[in-house]
């Protein structure tokens, strides 16, 4: 699923991606398991520790408006986007998977450069938990101990069809480069490969439209599914970044909170 003939001027890849995102490579807990405990600002605190701290600085609705969405998400599906050349299509698979609820979002780098886009992801990183990887070895086997069945988007004739995958099951969903698709070590490494099927003479999509096109059916599929929400650590966790996101002057009141 990739666009065909993309022009990529100079533009590094890690550099890049952590201007957009506004964190350096590396940064931060690379563990995708819960520990009930949060990064801010470099300091490490009990995520319990930091919803009671910064609620006081909420206003009813923005708490009440949090925890709706809390109620919908769910790491039942984590976005992988390989190679991704263009900043613009990053932000737009972002978009996507944040609107459904998606909110572990992983990138590989590459050698390839990314393509300068003038748009932006809107703020929808701030509601991700964005991993950085080097290589595909590194993301695939984080994601295959986290319990997670890698599928990867693929014109291959043997790729199977995507509405046939069973989202009952977590399931990390890989989208490649632009230009090439996805690696050969990811098509190696990934448990499958996976296509949408067009009836058209087009037989492949932007990568924006074909990330929008399978996270909502992953959506849809994964609630007829019953797939469950994040519940106990995950939750207390990711409720506890919404707050510090929402907050101004965040890490200084926590810092100021355990200095008296």
């Amino acid at each position: 699923m990739m666009t065909e003939g993309e022009d990529v001027p100079s533009r590094d890849v890690r550099s890049g991606m952590s201007e957009l995102l506004g964190f350096s490579s590396g940064e931060g807990d690379t563990s995708l398991r819960p520990t009930g405990q949060v990064t801010i600002d470099g300091d490490r605190y009990d995520a319990g520790y930091v919803s009671s701290v910064l609620s006081d600085f909420l206003t009813d609705e923005r708490r009440e408006r949090i925890e709706t969405v809390l109620a919908h998400r769910t790491t039942s599906v984590a976005t992988v986007v390989e190679g991704i050349a263009n900043l613009g299509n990053v932000s737009a698979v972002m978009r996507t998977a944040e609107a459904f609820g998606f909110h572990q979002f992983h990138v590989i780098g590459s050698d390839a450069i990314y393509k300068q886009s003038s748009r932006t992801t809107q703020g929808a990183h701030k509601w991700l938990d964005v991993y950085q990887w080097s290589s595909a070895d590194e993301a695939v086997a984080a994601l295959k101990r986290a319990g997670y069945r890698v599928l990867a988007t693929s014109l291959s004739d043997d790729a199977e069809s995507f509405e046939q995958v069973d989202f009952a099951q977590p399931i990390a969903l890989v989208f490649g480069n632009e230009r090439d698709g996805i690696s050969d070590r990811m098509g190696q490494l990934a448990d499958g490969l996976v296509r949408v099927e067009t009836p058209g003479f087009v037989e492949s999509f932007n990568i924006s439209v074909a990330a929008a096109v399978c996270l909502y059916h992953a959506y849809r599929a994964g609630k007829e599914a019953g797939v469950p929400v994040i519940t106990g650590l995950e939750l207390a966790e990711t409720r506890a970044k919404y707050y510090a996101r929402s907050v101004k002057d965040a890490a200084a009141i926590l810092r100021r909170s355990t200095s008296g």
